[in-house]
């Protein structure tokens, strides 16, 4: 690992101030240190964000599920409040990584991260969220760009994200064994709007699939999630599987999302 000076802004102007000059904002570093220590990444200035209060917690804001950046996966998953109103959400937590990673990663590390295999943007974009930053606010089908990229600008923060309450909506994990990555994720969400469905795992970029929620919009059963083809030529072939089985584990992952939600 290279040397780096490390600094604890004690709030969000301090945390920003420090991001615009250039400082790396460290979340709960389950991403970053790794990729430092591998020497994949050479930040000189870290801000270490676990010492501003104001961006843990969770708490309900009319129809939506606020919750702070730097509030960490097994509090997500134990609150009863997520798990009340969004249990989708609070299951999805509670199966990221291993006990360790959920007692340090947060979700504003891991979505402004946007891994194309982390679990967190699948709920993030199915589910409709808006991300909150210390600039301004960033709807979901805006805010991931691409592998490791978002829409947020040099020194913008994340300081929450807001989840609408959907009708119903559930995640199906296929999981990569090594890392407890998603091979292929699937978020199914039931909302005042209609049918959103995500994918993680399976691309560059978590995704919408406009196929399936066609199909579930019109009808949600399983046979109409069983009936659309998924389209394998943009999907990730890798070690781990090849395009066509993720293809495949997209249309099965989605058939046991709406089969849990129709009980």
């Amino acid at each position: 690992m290279y040397a780096f000076t490390l600094d604890r802004p004690a709030t969000i102007a301090d945390a920003a101030k420090l991001a615009s000059a250039g400082a790396k904002p460290l979340a709960g570093g389950q991403t970053l240190l790794a990729s430092m220590k591998l020497r994949l990444s050479q930040p000189g200035q870290l801000a270490d964000l676990a010492g501003i209060p104001e961006l843990v917690g969770i708490c309900r804001e009319g129809n939506a599920i606020v919750i702070g950046a730097m509030t960490r996966h097994m509090d997500v998953a134990g609150s009863a409040e997520v798990q009340s109103t969004i249990p989708g959400l609070a299951d999805l937590a509670a199966h990221i990584g291993d006990r360790q990673v959920r007692a340090m990663g947060t979700l504003g590390g891991s979505v402004a991260n946007n891994d194309p295999s982390a679990c967190y943007p699948s709920a993030v974009l199915a589910l409709g969220a808006t991300i909150r930053t210390n600039q301004r606010q960033i709807a979901a089908d805006d805010f991931f760009t691409g592998m490791f990229s978002t829409a947020l600008h040099d020194g913008e923060i994340i300081t929450a994200i807001s989840f609408p309450i959907p009708k119903r909506s559930v995640y199906m994990k296929f999981v990569q064994p090594a890392s407890r990555f998603a091979l292929v994720g699937v978020f199914v969400a039931q909302t005042d709007a209609g049918v959103r469905v995500a994918i993680t795992g399976a691309g560059q970029c978590v995704h919408r699939h406009a196929g399936l929620e066609a199909a579930l919009n019109q009808s949600f059963t399983v046979a109409s999630a069983a009936s659309v083809a998924i389209d394998a030529s943009e999907l990730n072939h890798d070690i781990h599987a090849s395009s066509a089985y993720r293809a495949n584990l997209i249309s099965v992952q989605a058939q046991r999302a709406v089969a849990k939600l129709l009980g």
